[in-house]
């Protein structure tokens, strides 16, 4: 096992740091402020009522399985078998199992670079060799099938909408990369967990152009349950059998309440009006941002934007820190999502209310515009 490849986040350290100050602005943490629909409180105190503590089958409730299937048809138009769906504890619980299924020892998985640090540390657990291509403003943050070309990739995992850059990969360009790795047999690996917070337009599901792909999606972000720590995972129907061995040995089933808790997140009503919350404080963090530092790609999705900030430093990690200190304004540094530019690049998250976000960015543009570079 190749553990002393892993990278800790150092996201984690400014949260920790940030904790000393009780004024701390947060731009730092990744996870949604508001409440899951109320619906899932109720179902969660019923569950506890009834005393639902036991494990559930490893593939997970088949009423919730039966609820994500329906989603499916709802939202893509997309006919899946509930029998593919697989219950995990967040997400992480399905990239173990994706990576297990679609990969051997040695094998290689394509990254993107930036792209969420889990996927590298799992290859590494798992003694797979992360692949990182570069991608960039020039094709919006999007992997394109001329990345993969002399690669020798066994798998390719991509995030749409991403984390951090918040892009989102076009239906063209997704189908191009499925049909490009079905025709090198390389298997595909599809983070969806952001799907649902988009605001011009609808993410693509992997599952609309090819049944054969890994499909990773969960309760963390758009439902606003990440505590609940509950994902899932759609495999191809030859893999079904395998999947529900592998969480059988891994982690048995997921958390038995989050699940009861989730049947009742599919509240659209509910959902529409949350996200709508989200493109506020996109729209505003963006605009105001924008006027401090580079934001080459505007965030189409997700809750996070990827800021150049090579005009005042070419240490982001430094650059946070030095923020932290002395506004007391906690943001993530690049390096955290690899080596392209990281140096020179922060991630704002807009997870506070819109007052929250105001007194962060007055913060920021006092404090720059006062500063010896």
């Amino acid at each position: 096992m190749r553990y002393e490849n892993m990278t800790s986040f150092i996201v984690m350290d400014i949260v920790r740091e940030a904790q000393k100050y009780p004024n701390a602005i947060h731009f730092e943490i990744g996870q949604p402020d508001l409440a899951p629909s109320p619906k899932v409180k109720e179902a969660l105190h019923e569950a506890i009522n009834d005393n639902c503590f036991s494990y559930t089958e490893s593939m997970g409730l088949l009423a919730l399985r039966l609820k994500i299937k329906e989603h499916y048809k709802k939202t893509y138009n997309v006919t899946i078998n509930e029998n593919q769906i697989l219950l995990t504890p967040g997400t992480s619980g399905a990239f173990l199992v994706a990576y297990t299924l679609s990969l051997k020892y040695k094998h290689r998985l394509g990254l993107s670079d930036p792209s969420y640090p889990c996927y590298k540390n799992f290859a590494h657990m798992l003694d797979i060799e992360p692949v990182f291509m570069n991608i960039d403003k020039s094709t919006k943050y999007q992997l394109t099938p001329k990345h993969l070309e002399d690669q020798k990739l066994d798998a390719l995992q991509i995030s749409s909408p991403a984390n951090p850059t918040g892009n989102i990969y076009t239906k063209e360009n997704l189908e191009a990369l499925i049909l490009y790795c079905k025709k090198n047999k390389i298997a595909f690996i599809s983070d969806e967990l952001y799907h649902g917070l988009t605001y011009e337009e609808n993410a693509h599901t992997a599952l609309e152009f090819d049944e054969n792909v890994f499909v990773i999606n969960g309760f963390s972000k758009y439902f606003c349950m990440p505590g609940a720590r509950l994902g899932w995972i759609i495999v191809p129907p030859k893999y079904v059998r395998q999947a529900e061995i592998i969480a059988q040995n891994i982690f048995i089933s997921a958390p038995t309440l989050s699940q009861y808790g989730a049947m009742q997140a599919f509240d659209y009503e509910y959902l529409t009006n949350l996200k709508d919350v989200f493109k506020v404080r996109r729209d505003y963090l963006y605009k105001e941002l924008n006027e401090i530092f580079d934001i080459d790609a505007k965030p189409d999705g997700a809750f996070y934007l990827w800021a150049n900030v090579s005009q005042y430093t070419n240490d982001s990690f430094s650059f946070a820190k030095e923020l932290l200190k002395n506004i007391q304004v906690a943001c993530t540094p690049g390096l955290d999502f690899g080596k392209n530019k990281s140096n020179i690049y922060l991630r704002f998250a807009y997870t506070r209310d819109i007052e929250h976000l105001k007194e962060g960015v007055e913060r920021l543009k006092k404090y720059l515009k006062n500063r010896k570079n």
